[in-house]
């Protein structure tokens, strides 16, 4: 076991004092007395050693001594011709005996002594200092996050989780043999015979990491990775590693083996945000763990060795592979027979939520998380109904990003963002900006830019209301309010014009001159009245949208005028619901608001039309739909704005630079309005074809998940090679009735499929090669990725292309998209 896992863990119950005395006097008496064992022992070993080395190297020097005396006798011998006089014995070494004796003969094994003895007392200085330092048991305290959030589309698909999942506390009632066996077989086979520590273990992964030359096996215990969880730090030092060694064999002698397990099951991290084998079991497969299925089971305990890369909502192969280790294992140990393990490997494993988040939805998960804190603040795991519509979420993110990847370097413009309402408030589709791992900044709430001519809704509509008509013909000429004078954008003076002419032109003097007629603190009022909160200061420039204002709140003003509400209340969330039966909020209805004055607000929507139908939005127009709308470009082209409105829904669109740099004279006209019609278009057919959404107004709960299976099918993130073959772990899958680009096209779509998990199954009438599986339909986030391709103009259709996606490449042809663009 490596110490790789994110440090969250569950601190136990703490004893009370006395309790806790007992037990730390009891442990240290145990401690002590292996301590001693092992001290003894180790002490017994090295005297032998030390003993019978300096035995053989007496010897040895002792032979060597002899025969250089008696070469050397034989020398002076031989050199003086003679042998000694009679009578005259050589001089014999007085004989010496003990062992300092010894040691001051031989200094080299004082020496050698010397060098042992200082890392050994190094060693018990470090030891007794870890003990003195040593942390109460169960010391750890969790740091108060964010609470565990499962995420809801308004039809109840899950598509997103936030947070830490804590889940249940496991009892041994609760807990399937297999899944203690599969854990303790994967983890610590020794765990039910060592006692805390084991020896045997540390030496097998020091040797195997010795010959591999790196690290490849850990040598904690179960019982040493709880104490770690619950009283430990996660630094990577010795003195921690000895103190996780003292704390272990405390807790082995007050708690069962049994305990030790759960209470390690109970805290540690499996990954995908959920601590404790309940709510891992909950977050992955939708169900308790006492419910747990052998493979599930297997699969979870492999988890916890690498919990992030194994996680199977990231990397379901990796977690299947190491879920067919555990099994192999538990055969080993004999917790499973051969034949039982081969049965679990056949089995089906399937998810009951989401792969990943789609990223584009972290604009909007962002908006909705701070609301759940104030709509409802109970603690624990709890799921979020939202507004959010999956299918025009990922329409709105991929217009978005089309246009701006295929005009905004040509045209200076680097960023946008995108509101969806319905007429009722609900946030349908939220864009907060071009990549939100490139900057969470969300411009479709947080960002304050000047409306421009967007905000002459609010003067025209009082104007309306105080028996104006858009037939009432003002005159177009040079006029001066205090020091100010407005300018036409064109330059130029018209003379008499209708209002409705002049609203649909976006004629700046007729509409300083209403607002310096009507009063621009009535203006003000209205604009207040429809849910405009941002500062708006009392001056004639006001007209012209000189105030700065959120995307958000102008769109909600818009919705206003289409509902007849003000103001219009927006909002992200339907209901909250915890592990209780009953819902934790359900929105109320409605409030009863203040309906617009009916002719007022008639001759309001009839000057909207006219914005599309003949003035500055003629480019948001749609066959055969109803669309009215207000396009808004302030000083020096730096904010592009256009709002529009169908019968059914309202869209905002801002088009800038975060650091309020000119665009190249993009108008709200040019890719605000563009982006409104290619989302609108499309967003209305798929709304006609829409399901039915289930309830929300009782907080029904969510239907399953679509199950995802693992036989059959390929799934994860894959590389692109071209724009209609992909890459699964090196298995190569060809998008069926897509003849693939290579270039720009190819490095767009593996910017749009980052990080995001594509799920490809053969196609009708077809089967799964495993070396090369070719012909697949795939999806991503429920939309069929041959589909969005060729829609966009990403590739061709191929000979064997089905009818859907024949027409998909007609579209992408009429709408001169992509590739089509070149061929003009």
């Amino acid at each position: 076991m490596t110490d790789q896992e994110p440090e969250r863990p569950k601190a136990p119950d703490v004893p009370d004092a006395r309790t806790a005395a007992r037990e730390a006097g009891q442990a240290a008496r145990v401690l002590f007395r292996h301590l001693g064992f092992l001290l003894v022992t180790a002490l017994r070993g090295l005297a032998r050693g030390l003993l019978s080395a300096g035995r053989a190297a007496s010897r040895t020097l002792g032979t060597l001594g002899s025969r250089l005396t008696a070469r050397a006798a034989s020398a002076r011998t031989s050199g003086a011709g003679a042998p000694p006089a009679a009578g005259i014995a050589p001089a014999a070494p007085t004989p010496q005996s003990g062992w300092r004796s010894r040691l001051r003969q031989r200094p080299y094994l004082a020496a050698g002594l010397a060098a042992l003895a200082l890392p050994l007392v190094f060693v018990a200085c470090l030891v007794l200092y870890s003990f003195a330092t040593l942390p109460p048991l169960g010391g750890v305290v969790p740091e108060s996050g964010q609470r565990a959030l499962t995420v809801e589309a308004d039809d109840g698909r899950v598509f997103a989780t936030r947070g830490a999942f804590q889940g249940q506390k496991l009892t041994a009632a609760d807990m399937p043999a297999h899944l203690a066996q599969a854990v303790v077989a994967i983890e610590d086979r020794r765990f039910y015979s060592h006692w805390g520590v084991d020896p045997r273990g540390l030496a097998r992964a020091l040797w195997r990491n010795t010959v591999s030359g790196g690290v490849r096996e850990g040598a904690s215990t179960i019982t040493q990775q709880y104490v770690r969880l619950t009283s430990l730090t996660q630094e990577k030092t010795l003195r921690r590693k000895i103190q996780e060694a003292f704390l272990a064999l405390r807790v082995e002698s007050t708690m069962s083996k049994e305990d030790i397990l759960l209470g390690y099951l109970n805290t540690a991290y499996f990954g995908a945000g959920a601590y404790g084998i309940d709510a891992a079991s909950r977050r992955y497969f939708g169900k308790g763990a006492k419910a747990l299925t052998l493979p599930e089971a297997a699969m979870l305990a492999g988890l916890v060795r690498a919990p992030s890369q194994l996680a199977p909502t990231r990397n379901f192969g990796g977690a299947k592979e190491r879920a067919d280790i555990v099994l192999q294992t538990m055969v080993e140990t004999g917790a499973i027979t051969a034949a039982e393990a081969d049965k679990a490997r056949a089995e089906t494993i399937t998810l009951r939520t989401p792969p990943e988040t789609p990223p584009g939805t972290n604009y909007f998960l962002d908006m909705v998380s701070a609301d759940a804190k104030h709509l409802s603040d109970t603690p624990g795991d709890v799921t979020l109904r939202t507004t959010l519509n999956l299918d025009l979420q990922s329409l709105a993110e991929g217009v978005v990003a089309r246009r701006l990847d295929a005009e905004g370097a040509k045209k200076k413009a680097s960023q946008g963002a995108m509101v969806v309402l319905n007429k009722e408030g609900a946030i349908l589709a939220m864009v907060g900006g071009r990549d939100y791992e490139d900057s969470q900044f969300n411009r479709a709430i947080q960002a304050k830019r000047q409306a421009g001519s967007l905000f002459k809704l609010f003067v025209y509509l009082t104007a309306y209301e105080k028996g104006l008509s858009p037939e009432t013909v003002l005159v177009d000429r040079p006029i001066q309010i205090g020091d100010w004078e407005p300018q036409n954008a064109s330059g130029r003076f018209r003379g008499a014009v209708p209002l409705r002419t002049a609203f649909a032109q976006s004629i700046n003097t007729i509409a300083a001159q209403l607002a310096d007629e009507i009063g621009m603190a009535s203006v003000i009022e209205t604009a207040r009245k429809l849910g405009v909160t941002s500062d708006l200061p009392n001056v004639p420039s006001l007209a012209l949208g000189s105030a700065e204002v959120s995307l958000l709140e102008m769109t909600r003003a818009y919705a206003g005028v289409l509902a007849s509400a003000q103001p219009l209340d927006t909002y992200g969330v339907h209901a909250i619901r915890g592990t209780g039966p009953d819902p934790l909020y359900l929105r109320p209805d409605s409030k009863p608001t203040t309906p617009l004055p009916g002719e007022s607000r008639a001759m309001m929507l009839d000057s909207l039309q006219a914005v599309v139908d003949s003035g500055t939005g003629r480019a948001a127009r749609i066959t055969n739909l109803a669309v009215g709308g207000k396009t808004g470009t302030t000083q020096d082209y730096r904010d592009a704005w256009f709002v529009g409105v169908t019968p059914d829904l309202v869209v905002g669109v801002w088009v800038g630079n975060d650091d309020n740099t000119s665009m190249n004279k993009v108008g709200g006209g040019d890719l605000p309005a563009a982006i409104f019609k290619d989302f609108t278009q499309r967003a209305t057919v798929q709304m006609a074809s829409r399901r039915k959404r289930p309830s929300t107004a009782r907080a029904e709960p969510a239907p399953a998940a679509k199950e995802t299976s693992a036989a059959g099918a390929l799934r994860g993130v894959p590389e692109v090679i071209d724009t209609g073959t992909l890459s699964f772990r090196g298995r190569t899958v060809r998008l069926l009735g897509v003849d693939g680009e290579r270039g720009a096209l190819a490095r767009q779509l593996a910017r749009y499929l980052r990080r995001r998990e594509v799920v490809c199954e053969p196609a009708a009438n077809s089967a799964v090669d495993e070396a090369q599986p070719a012909g697949l339909r795939c999806q991503i986030d429920g939309d069929d990725l041959a589909s969005l391709i060729l829609t966009a103009g990403g590739a061709r259709a191929s000979e064997d292309a089905p009818s859907d996606l024949l027409a998909a490449e007609e579209q992408a042809r009429s709408e001169r998209a992509g590739l089509w663009r070149r061929e003009r």
